[in-house]
């Protein structure tokens, strides 16, 4: 198996990914793990994309879906990629010693992880969407795989939206208050809201369908 800082989502196997995913070192961690879940999403919306028949004035849309689902689980890996390499600067910038050069790398290792996570979660809502669209139109014998893709997309949408707070808030080690902190990185701070929505978006599209994915569960009988 290869080290874990030679570990990719493209070049590795999933045994060694997740190996190093498991190490205690953070680099692939937690945002590499949302543009996995991402790229599982975008997987899954591309297989129900390839099952489903469309009706004689959907093939378009149902060929650019699929299209937009294929770019988008090699875009996720990518971005899992970068994350990685972004949590291994801000780990770096914390082992620093105390004093101003640490403050100002803790500073840019903050601002860079924050929009790489911020870039995952701006793909992962570009493809709400699409689920939604397969939820009312795709193959209905794989309703369960388009659940499933809603839960791998709420995964990857929650890990960005924590992952950008988090790094935000850590400029606080920097010397910044939360309130300088908002009102130097607006568009960053106003995508935590945003993600809230989407969040709030793909629960609501989920609670429509899921009775038909799981008719067994018990709160249908209710």
């Amino acid at each position: 198996m290869a080290d874990s800082e030679a570990v990719t989502t493209q070049r590795s196997t999933v045994e060694d990914w997740t190996r190093a995913l498991a190490e205690s070192n953070g680099s692939p961690g937690g945002g590499a793990g949302t543009g996995v879940m991402l790229a599982i999403a975008a997987s899954l919306t591309s297989m129900v994309a390839g099952y489903t028949e469309p009706g004689a004035a959907q093939h378009a849309a149902l060929n650019a879906l699929h299209a937009r689902a294929h770019s988008l689980r090699e875009a996720a890996l990518r971005l899992a990629d970068d994350d990685a390499s972004a949590s291994a600067a801000f780990g770096a910038a914390f082992r620093l010693e105390p004093g101003p050069q640490r403050e100002e790398a803790i500073h840019r290792a903050s601002i860079e992880a924050a929009k790489a996570s911020a870039v995952l979660g701006e793909r992962a809502i570009d493809a709400i969407d699409d689920l939604g669209w397969l939820a009312s139109n795709g193959n209905p014998a794989l309703i369960s795989d388009v659940v499933v893709a809603f839960g791998a997309l709420r995964a990857a949408v929650t890990g960005a939206r924590t992952n950008v707070s988090f790094d935000l808030a850590q400029l606080t080690a920097a010397g910044a208050a939360l309130e300088q902190i908002r009102e130097e990185h607006p568009v960053l701070w106003a995508t935590v809201e945003r993600f809230n929505a989407a969040l709030d978006r793909i629960d609501g599209l989920t609670g429509r369908i899921d009775h038909r994915a799981a008719p067994t569960d018990a709160s249908s009988l209710g």
